[in-house]
């Protein structure tokens, strides 16, 4: 249970953050949003303020920020066809009722002769029983009323593709800033509240009953020479140490300003089939709330490198796809995570963070990255694509993603159960 949890809350802050990025530049940038969903699937919680519907859906893999121009707007009014209108304070049309004219007593019903509710905000038609055509100006926040729901209009300077080229890049590309950022954030704290990793050669938890313990180190020893070899970091003591499995070292070590002479023979542990010296200390961590913020900066950094790396050698072949894990695969490394402890859980949900950010700036149909490669070639040709043929390229890219998540899906099964 304490897995399901820890997974619900991770992946739920995961998105909610990248959204978040999208759904405050599209508010900045004057769009439209209809919906702000936490998962996939049936809604199991909703509340609609100012324009906006908020939702959790049943399924927590993942979200949406849905703007206006996205997709083909709903309901298109047709010539001859019968409408009720209602109308505002300033005599505009506020509600266009579509069907069940009958639950609006007081609504004016016409016959729609034209309609433009893109540009000129205008219906045109006749009032039932009359001969003489009348014109409507329809108020930029009026309404659709379809089954008794409500949706309001999108004039062209509401929708994402009326927006400037730097405005739509903006707004895709914060959602990966975001996770970005959130890695960030959980690296610092990280830092602070639980320290980083000194690169000198200290000693931070001694194990009882080691060899350090019974050579005499006490947490806070620095080690600065091995057999009368310099040592300046703790990456060359700990390769010194592992060359050498039960073989006695003399270690010069500072402790609080005076230094000793320590006699250790570091203990014989198999590792991947390989005999290495271990003597049961670990790195010092330090606790500093302004290195901090540079440790999260450097920390989301390499993160984010060995990550491309890994995508690189994905590409080269020299990664299987079958080493891909998917949503099974990361509740299974969750779940061993939170047996670990709540500093690992945190580090997990950074490096996932990252992760995210990155494979969203792919440039693949239907991801971020792959609507940012839409924006660029727009600005070369210095026209769009037509609206149809990008969007059957991301429907294209979307089932083929789903394919993609179904293979890695069953790759995680199998090495789970098989």
């Amino acid at each position: 249970m304490d897995t399901i949890i820890a997974f619900i809350l991770m992946f739920g802050l995961l998105v909610f953050v990248h959204e978040f990025g999208h759904f405050v530049i599209a508010k900045k940038t004057g769009m439209l949003v209809r919906e702000f969903a936490i998962g996939f699937g049936p809604k199991i919680f909703s509340i609609k303020k100012s324009e906006t519907l908020y939702t959790i859906r049943i399924l927590p893999m993942g979200g949406y920020v849905r703007v206006a121009g996205d997709d083909p707007e709903i309901i298109d009014l047709k010539p001859g066809q019968h409408i009720g209108i209602t109308f505002n304070a300033e005599n505009e049309v506020d509600k266009i009722i579509i069907n069940n004219k009958e639950k609006h007593p007081t609504a004016q019903v016409i016959e729609v002769e034209r309609s433009d509710l893109n540009h000129e905000l205008i219906i045109e038609g006749y009032e039932v029983g009359e001969e003489d055509r009348s014109s409507f100006s329809v108020a930029a926040d009026a309404a659709y009323i379809m089954n008794e729901v409500e949706t309001q209009i999108a004039p062209y300077d509401r929708q994402f593709a009326s927006k400037s080229k730097k405005a739509r890049a903006m707004q895709l590309f914060a959602g990966p800033l975001m996770n970005f950022l959130l890695a960030f954030v959980i690296f610092a704290i990280l830092g602070a509240a639980h320290g980083m990793a000194v690169e000198e050669a200290i000693m931070g938890d001694i194990q009882p009953n080691s060899p350090a313990a019974e050579a005499g180190f006490v947490s806070g020893d620095e080690v600065v020479a091995i057999e009368g070899m310099p040592i300046s970091t703790w990456i060359e003591f700990q390769e010194t140490v592992r060359a050498n499995p039960e073989e006695t070292l003399s270690m010069t070590i500072d402790r609080s300003g005076s230094e000793q002479e320590l006699v250790v023979v570091p203990r014989s542990v198999d590792l991947n089939g390989n005999d290495v010296g271990q003597i049961g200390v670990t790195q010092y961590l330090e606790k500093s709330f302004w290195r901090a913020i540079p440790y999260g900066v450097t920390e989301t950094y390499e993160t984010g490198k060995m990550i491309l790396q890994s995508l690189a050698m994905l590409v080269t072949g020299q990664f299987s796809i079958e080493m891909l894990s998917g949503p099974v695969g990361i509740y299974d490394a969750t779940d061993q995570v939170v047996q670990a402890g709540f500093w690992y859980f945190l580090t997990w949900t950074a490096l996932l963070s990252v992760n995210l950010g990155i494979i969203n700036l792919l440039p693949l149909p239907a991801l971020d990255g792959g609507r940012l490669l839409f924006v660029g070639i727009e600005a070369i040709r210095r026209k769009p694509l037509a609206p149809e043929k990008e969007g059957i390229v991301h429907f294209v890219g979307f089932a083929l993603l789903m394919l993609l998540m179904i293979i890695v899906t069953w790759n995680d099964i199998q090495r789970l159960f098989l």
